[in-house]
């Protein structure tokens, strides 16, 4: 029997959501997931490769270290843009995301 969705699964469906839901159109060019612990919490790593695309990305941008993203069994600690090249309208984004288990 399947527990559903990994973390990773989830991360990426609530990331279409939420750029859906702001007019962003988002392509994905990679998501690598390593597990991760500390002495209280047990959880996972994301580094994520995306583009998007939109005439609101700035502040869509400016604003995902910020998000809400809700994930089923987990909460997400983390979010932190780590490179963007921006071309008009379109912008390419390295993203780290920390996840913990609830």
């Amino acid at each position: 029997m399947s527990r559903g969705p990994d973390a990773a699964t989830l991360l990426r469906r609530a990331l279409e959501r939420h750029a859906d839901r702001h007019g962003i159109v988002l392509s994905w060019y990679a998501l690598a997931t390593r597990r991760w612990a500390s002495a209280t919490f047990v959880g996972a790593c994301h580094r994520l490769t995306l583009s998007v695309e939109g005439p609101g990305i700035e502040g869509w941008i400016a604003a995902l270290d910020e998000v809400d993203l809700p994930l089923r069994g987990h909460l997400v600690a983390d979010v932190a843009v780590t490179t963007i090249t921006r071309t008009g309208e379109r912008a390419e984004l390295g993203v780290e995301v920390l996840t913990v288990e609830t």
